[in-house]
């Protein structure tokens, strides 16, 4: 019974997760199109609400198509109750599901992370704070930017 499901809901899955994740990326696209700063300027008004919106729904939906079923106990902090977000270990896909759920924040990932093809688009629309392993600084310089952005009062999302 298992492998029947197994063969029945695989490619239909399959290709709904396909779908989904490059459509995420068609929307990442858009809403960093000619976006001056790459990075350093925050995103702003259409483009912002464009990637918390759209973004957290394909997630929310890809979680659903791939089976996993996500109940939020309490309420979600909003940016002014805390500006940066703290997930462990964060070493595995689940970091996703608390992205989804929070809207989008910026995230701490490693630079190399930014150069996938289709996920690195992704990752560049939540502007996210690189970490360089080859870098001496990079730890020095990864605390200065989520302090400069969680004091910002505002103007960068949370930090994850």
């Amino acid at each position: 019974q298992t492998v029947l499901q197994g063969i029945i809901l695989l490619p239909p899955r399959a290709i709904c997760i396909v779908f989904i994740v490059l459509l995420a990326w068609l929307f990442a696209s858009v809403a960093t199109f000619r976006h001056p700063g790459k990075g350093s300027v925050p995103l702003k008004g259409w483009r912002r609400r464009m990637i918390q919106s759209t973004l957290s729904c394909l997630t929310r939906t890809l979680f659903s198509v791939m089976g996993f079923q996500v109940i939020v106990k309490g309420k979600i902090a909003s940016l002014q109750e805390a500006p940066i977000l703290v997930a462990a270990p964060h070493s595995s896909f689940f970091d996703a599901i608390i992205s989804a759920l929070t809207g989008m924040p910026s995230i701490v990932s490693r630079a190399e992370n930014l150069s996938t093809p289709v996920f690195g688009t992704i990752l560049s629309s939540l502007q996210p704070v690189s970490v360089s392993r080859q870098d001496p600084d990079s730890r020095k310089n990864t605390v200065t930017e989520i302090t400069k952005r969680a004091l910002s009062k505002g103007q960068w999302p949370q930090v994850i």
